[in-house]
């Protein structure tokens, strides 16, 4: 269990996730396994659910490819919509995707390990995270 008094699934090392690298997991959200990933810019971890605020598809239509090239935000493969990787907030793309963010997954680093916890809500299209 979680400091948050939830169960928490162990998504890697610390060790093995470098600065501009992501890694994909899988977690139970409400009764859902939902595909996930994780991120570290600078040194700082981040994770949400693999969809797309515009249509729910995943972001990387090349596995585990979530980065623009100079690592400086967050891409949508299948529309080109940016989201800033610190906040999951759109900052580009289509229809109204703008200003929506990606839904976080909670994460807490003990030991040297990630682990990820299930968010209180269920992520669907148009929801936003709380």
């Amino acid at each position: 269990m979680g400091r948050q008094g939830r169960k928490r699934y162990l998504v890697g090392p610390v060790s093995e996730l470098a600065p501009g690298q992501s890694r994909k997991f899988m977690l139970r959200i409400a009764g859902v396994d939902e595909e996930c990933f994780l991120i570290n810019v600078d040194g700082r971890l981040h994770a949400y659910v693999n969809r797309c605020r515009h249509i729910p598809l995943p972001m990387d239509w090349v596995d585990n490819q979530f980065f623009t090239e100079d690592c400086s935000y967050l891409m949508c493969q299948t529309h080109g919509a940016l989201f800033v990787p610190e906040t999951g907030e759109c900052v580009a793309g289509p229809g109204n995707s703008c200003g929506k963010r990606l839904f976080r997954v909670p994460l807490e680093v003990e030991g040297g390990l990630i682990y990820a916890l299930p968010p209180a809500v269920a992520p669907e299209p148009g929801l936003e995270p709380s």
